[in-house]
């Protein structure tokens, strides 16, 4: 593998890796450096995670088969199946397991592969720990199910939280995990102009302002999904602001 390797630190524990009152949340770490692939171990193991280890893509399907993690930590210069690779082949048979892609490629055009893939979130080596720790406690939080039995609409666009299915008029829309959530957060605050910083802030539980390119792909995404029956526009972009939803 020709990515560098991250430069981490371990921080100060904090033991926040839970996903159940009683249970650990499990993270699967599939990358194929075995030095990477030891350093994340001892990071997520320090801070309180259980940790399932795969060398490439192969391995972690095979694993995958047996046990069930919370949420995947993928690299994507693998051999044999390479880390999109990965996430196209769970997204195909509807597993919805949320994934975290760590790469070296900075380009906007890399995440953008990522994100079509079916990835949740998009990480350029080097990285912090703590950035890496702050992603995946954001799609933790993100993975809890939405109890709230009520749906929500504007216009004809209606979202159900409980089923995390999204209509237009009778047309059914296939979102991907991150996709669902940037809308349900729109749908939520219907009129209300939402800042780039709290969506970010919302849905990657951190202020991510400094990479704005990540949420206008997932808004152009939205927007093709849900005009594609030639629709009227329902997600407006309010000028150095940020984002909001309504109906004309």
């Amino acid at each position: 593998m020709n990515d560098p390797v991250p430069a981490l630190s371990l921080p100060p524990g904090n033991n926040d890796a839970v996903s159940t009152p009683n249970s650990p949340a499990s993270v699967l770490v599939v990358e194929d450096d075995p030095h990477v692939r030891s350093t994340l171990d001892q990071l997520l193991r320090f801070e309180g995670y259980r940790v399932h280890l795969a060398a490439d893509g192969i391995e972690a399907l095979e694993l995958l088969e047996k046990q069930r993690p919370d949420l995947a930590v993928v690299d994507v210069v693998m051999p044999r199946l390479d880390g999109l690779s990965l996430c196209r082949s769970l997204r195909r048979r509807g597993d919805r397991l949320p994934i975290l892609v760590l790469t070296a490629r900075h380009q906007v055009g890399d995440r953008v592969a990522g994100l079509d893939a079916g990835a949740d979130d998009y990480l350029a080596k080097p990285f912090a720990a703590d950035e890496l720790l702050a992603r995946l406690r954001a799609l933790l939080r993100r993975s809890v199910f939405d109890a709230d039995p009520g749906t929500l609409a504007v216009g004809d666009l209606v979202l159900d939280p409980a089923t995390r299915q999204v209509r237009r008029g009778e047309r059914p829309i296939e979102l991907t995990r991150t996709e669902f959530d940037v809308l349900e957060l729109l749908l939520r605050n219907e009129r209300i102009v939402l800042s780039r910083n709290a969506i970010y802030e919302h849905i990657w539980g951190y202020d991510f302002a400094t990479d704005s390119r990540s949420l206008d792909v997932y808004i152009g995404y939205l927007r093709r999904k849900t005009e594609a029956g030639g629709e009227p526009r329902l997600i407006h972009t309010i000028r150095n602001v940020g984002y909001t939803i309504r109906a004309e």
